[in-house]
């Protein structure tokens, strides 16, 4: 049972690498991008390409991974996203999923349909057993790194001049630039990073998760259902709604098998008619 819920939290912590790029350009820039998966798609690709044929060592795959995803956020941004800020949520739901369907296309045209698989070290594939719990290493590993990524985001949105001038830019962009903000380039970083940590989760979860071309596709819905459960105006939201879903995936697959993956929806619609907002953002005043 606890090798369960440490797989199930190991789960958890990969959806929200993989799911907070899209908490906050749908939190905080109040941005609908549903073509969030296709950032994480190309990071996995990135990676898995300098592992595998490169020879690059799996731990240099993944800041390249971020890299990467990160600069092709910037390019996508200044391009196109840019023109679609100030649109209707159904303009941008639209935008963003034409996006999806050309990333898709793309990547079988390059990659080919087959999955993929990043190879990882020797030290990486072992187990070792702590007070009767089966512990790997590779999961182990997304543990640490998603744990400090969901406490660094955290500091970095509430506790510095950047997250201060991010609500202002999102708040009202006509004061922020009133008030000298660079509005066009608080948005660029914001919308990099974001990229890049979904190539960085791409990177992390090829490996669990595979990899094809029809990735964005395929796991559209547990970002949106990891940023919905948690409520988007936060980071630690999502962040524990991953670690609840995870768990309750793993546990739902393993205990009971024949509902498969519905497990996961159940909660989400149990927690969303409990708190329509989400279950750890503030109760809307009535």
């Amino acid at each position: 049972m606890l090798t369960n819920l440490f797989d199930g939290v190991a789960y958890g912590m990969l959806l929200f690498v993989l799911a907070c790029g899209l908490s906050v350009t749908l939190g905080l820039m109040n941005f609908i991008n549903l073509a969030h998966g296709a950032f994480a798609m190309a990071g996995g690709y990135v990676a898995a390409y300098c592992v595998n044929r490169l020879g690059a060592p799996f731990l240099a795959g993944l800041p390249l991974a971020f890299v990467a995803s990160a600069l092709t956020g910037v390019v996508l941004e200044r391009t196109l996203y840019v023109h679609v800020y100030g649109k209707s949520h159904l303009d941008q739901v639209l935008f963003t999923i034409g996006l999806v369907f050309m990333s898709v296309a793309a990547v079988d045209f390059v990659q080919g349909s087959q999955q993929q698989f990043i190879a990882l070290p020797a030290f990486l594939r072992s187990r070792f057993e702590v007070l009767g719990v089966s512990i790997g290493a590779y999961r182990l590993l997304i543990i640490g790194i998603c744990g400090a990524l969901a406490l660094a985001l955290q500091l970095a949105l509430t506790r510095t001049r950047f997250g201060s001038r991010l609500r202002a830019a999102v708040d009202d962009p006509r004061v922020a630039r009133g008030l000298g903000i660079n509005v066009d380039a608080i948005f660029m970083v914001t919308f990099a990073v974001g990229s890049g940590l979904a190539g960085l989760g791409g990177a992390l979860g090829a490996e669990i998760l595979g990899l094809d071309p029809s990735f964005p596709l395929k796991f559209m819905v547990y970002f949106l259902i990891v940023v919905t459960v948690g409520g988007a105006s936060s980071i630690i939201g999502p962040f524990l709604a991953s670690i609840l879903l995870g768990v309750a995936d793993v546990a739902g697959k393993y205990y009971v098998p024949e509902a498969g993956a519905f497990v996961i929806y159940t909660v989400m619609i149990v927690v969303l008619l409990w708190r329509p907002q989400g279950l750890f953002a503030p109760r809307l005043a009535r």
